[in-house]
């Protein structure tokens, strides 16, 4: 993937995003902390990071479901975050959608999936008539590998990769500019999973769609992103495209993260050894920490010190000396 990001589009810009909760009385818990990253038209950009971490706080946020303490967010340049006109708050709802990690709990079990995918249609009347409507849901069954007699069924009658193949439908069928994917495989069996990844691919390049894609395992995130941003404890530690933060990893948390990546070398994975993340290792002065690039397109989180060392390695790693 080319590193000129200059002439490329920018869909979303997530600005100095804090988010925050009150934990009874006057504490608050800081979930995310000045975020910062923007999302290109036609990429899948992947926010990856352990439980806890902050990634699903962040696409909810974008969803306008979490406020945001500070910062803000912008889609087509326009702000979504905070207080906006009802107008602008269905323009968000009708462009981003959300596929969410537990394809049984997303559905509504009480209703059956032709009014599951049509309910985006119902409440933006984005039909002309019924017989239009129904076109419309056998249309998005299709895309995503079911049957249109499907739709007279409940989710319970489905196994969870049909589930989630169903709510890849409902969002799908609105026509959506951006889709945030919250972990949309975790959930699902490992033989299933590269069908929906596989699924995700095809309908991003045949609808011209932008991904945020969530998840917390990075070998699914080496398949199908273009750039990769890595959050620790609500901070982003880096950004990158795919094969550069791979390849040439900086932040101890990335190296971390890429050594408990499972190997399909039964060998290599009887001797290999994870690589566990320690925090006092970095620069303990005290001075500020600030996302900066390093390189272009490639992001660290880093004081001026923690700069100077992971120059060194990036000279060490291109000169091919590095250890």
């Amino acid at each position: 993937m080319s590193n000129n990001t200059a002439d490329r589009e920018v869909i979303l810009s997530i600005k100095h995003v804090d988010i925050s909760f009150d934990v009874g009385g006057k504490k608050k818990f800081v979930a995310v902390k000045d975020a910062n990253f923007d999302i290109y038209k036609g990429e899948t950009f992947a926010l990856v990071g352990e439980s806890g971490s902050g990634k699903t706080t962040l696409g909810r946020a974008i969803m306008r479901i979490n406020p945001c303490s500070s910062g803000e967010i912008l889609f087509e340049g326009k702000r979504i975050s905070g207080k906006i006109s009802r107008e602008e708050d269905r323009n968000v709802v009708r462009n981003i959608q959300m596929i969410f990690q537990d394809p049984a709990a997303s559905l509504n079990e009480r209703a059956t999936i032709e009014y599951c995918i049509s309910e985006g249609l119902y409440n933006f009347h984005l039909y002309k008539d019924e017989e239009e409507r129904i076109a419309k849901v056998d249309r998005a069954l299709q895309d995503v590998g079911l049957l249109p007699e499907h739709k007279s069924r409940y989710p319970h009658e489905f196994s969870g990769g049909q589930r989630q193949r169903v709510g890849i439908a409902r969002a799908m069928i609105m026509d959506p500019k951006l889709i945030v994917a919250d972990e949309p495989i975790s959930a699902l069996d490992v033989s299933i999973r590269a069908q929906v990844l596989n699924l995700m691919n095809k309908l991003k390049a045949e609808k011209n769609l932008t991904y945020l894609f969530i998840a917390h395992d990075l070998s699914v995130v080496r398949f199908i992103a273009d750039r990769i941003a890595v959050i620790h404890l609500g901070e982003i530690v880096e950004i990158a495209d795919s094969e550069t933060l791979f390849r040439c990893p900086l932040h101890p948390y990335t190296i971390s993260l890429l050594s408990a990546v499972p190997m399909p070398d039964p060998v290599v994975e009887r001797t290999r050894r994870a690589i566990v993340y320690d925090p006092s290792k970095l620069d303990q002065s005290g001075a500020p920490r600030s996302l900066r690039e390093i390189r272009p397109g490639h992001f660290v989180f880093a004081t001026d010190k923690e700069m100077e060392g992971y120059e060194k390695k990036l000279a060490g790693i291109e000169s091919g000396n590095d250890q």
